[in-house]
């Protein structure tokens, strides 16, 4: 889902750099207030595994990839404010040191992945789960089926989105003779072409990922898992 640089206009990831900017602010804070200090390196680690997860490219038309992200994962295990900063931390590195997605349109990256899927792959987690936490350290299956379910709807998400700013190119930035100047695909190709692959390949991958993480930790790592 990594959009890479000249498949966006100004108009759209000039919006999207204006709205995950203040998302990053907001997200900021609410770590000093609920992030415990014994979690500090789990956001780190957290970061690296996105970073490292999100390197499994596999090129797909429209001018981006698929790939899982850990999302809805690393919001389970830190929360998900905290896991907006941490997944928008893999992007801007992969970004600026690795060329994977566009530096211009690393609020657009930033948007659909970070917050979009991390808040609607976490909120569905939470509404499956029927839970406020996970209490003393333990996932029952609820929180299994729950966490399963999130991270294919938010990936799924994700792709939606970046499959919409792709697509909508055509109709915002034309040139005087009609040809796009961006991404030359219309939602027409964007939309089926990004959400096949994922309704069918990434968003399983991405939910097994996570249901196997979380069953990993619950026999080894119980301390690990966020109360």
């Amino acid at each position: 889902m990594h959009i890479p640089d000249g498949y966006l206009g100004p108009y759209t990831y000039g919006g999207l750099w204006a709205a995950i900017v203040p998302i990053w602010i907001y997200a900021s804070g609410k770590i000093k207030e609920t992030l415990k200090a014994s979690q500090i390196p789990l956001l780190a680690l957290s970061a690296a595994f996105s970073f490292v997860i999100m390197l499994f490219n596999v090129p797909i038309p429209g001018g981006t990839t698929g790939h899982a992200t850990g999302a809805t994962l690393i919001a389970i295990l830190i929360g998900p404010w905290a896991a907006i900063i941490a997944v928008s931390i893999a992007l801007i590195i992969q970004a600026l040191m690795f060329g994977d997605g566009g530096i211009t349109a690393i609020g657009a990256n930033c948007f659909n992945i970070a917050f979009a899927e991390v808040l609607v792959g976490y909120g569905v987690y939470r509404l499956v789960a029927g839970v406020r936490g996970q209490g003393s350290g333990v996932i029952k299956t609820r929180h299994l089926i729950g966490a399963g379910i999130g991270s294919y709807i938010g990936i799924n998400l994700a792709a939606f989105l970046t499959a919409l700013e792709l697509g909508v190119q055509t109709v915002l930035h034309a040139g005087p003779d009609g040809r796009p100047l961006y991404s030359p695909f219309p939602l027409a190709v964007t939309i089926p072409a990004i959400m096949i692959e994922h309704v069918v390949l990434f968003g399983i991958v991405e939910t097994v990922i996570t249901i196997f993480v979380l069953i990993y930790l619950r026999k080894s790592h119980p301390d690990l898992i966020k109360e």
